[in-house]
């Protein structure tokens, strides 16, 4: 496994070794002892989670908060994605400042997501069936999201907003209120 961190400190974009030959692939997608080497880190992941979308849905920007805090590992296993994530550390120094990354399953690359980022995903392909780790339970009270059209962020998200698909709870979101 590849390790390389982004610009986002804690924040890794995974590629595993695919082993191809006439019949398929092969590919170890999670190692605990190699991933936690990779991360300089101990994580447990302690939920596994899986979605599928329809092209156009847009799902987030979620986090949780405090002691509920999640980290997440995530990837794609059928489709592509523009995956996002926000760091929300209020001592960081890209506090505020959002990465996007395309994740999908040809490529098979995963995205570390330390916890204290929101996260969300647009779906690029017809479908895209998500699967992803979280080291801390969900707990609805903990729960918080950002607008995915928020003027503080400006993220691209490269579809006509005409052409998105989000949940009511993600139209009633709250703008990121910046540095």
């Amino acid at each position: 496994m590849k390790a390389t961190e982004t610009r986002l400190k804690g924040c890794f974009v995974l590629e595993p070794k695919i082993f191809e030959d006439e019949r398929g692939y092969f590919f170890e997608s999670f190692n605990h002892r190699e991933f936690c080497e990779a991360i300089g880190q101990e994580i447990n992941f302690v939920q596994d989670n899986q979605s599928f979308s329809k092209k156009g849905v847009l799902r987030g920007l979620h986090f949780q908060k405090g002691e509920h805090a999640q980290a997440k590992l995530v990837s794609v296993l059928q489709g592509r994605i523009q995956d996002v994530v926000v760091d929300l550390r209020k001592n960081s120094p890209t506090f505020g400042e959002h990465l996007s990354i395309e994740l999908n399953s040809k490529d098979k690359r995963q995205l570390f997501v330390p916890r204290g980022f929101a996260h969300g995903f647009l779906t690029l392909s017809e479908s895209a069936n998500v699967f992803y780790k979280c080291d801390n339970y969900y707990h609805k009270n903990a729960e918080g999201g950002i607008r995915y059209d928020d003027k503080h962020l400006m993220i691209d998200w490269q579809i006509d907003p005409k052409d998105l698909f989000f949940s009511e709870k993600d139209k009633l979101a709250a703008n990121f209120l910046g540095k």
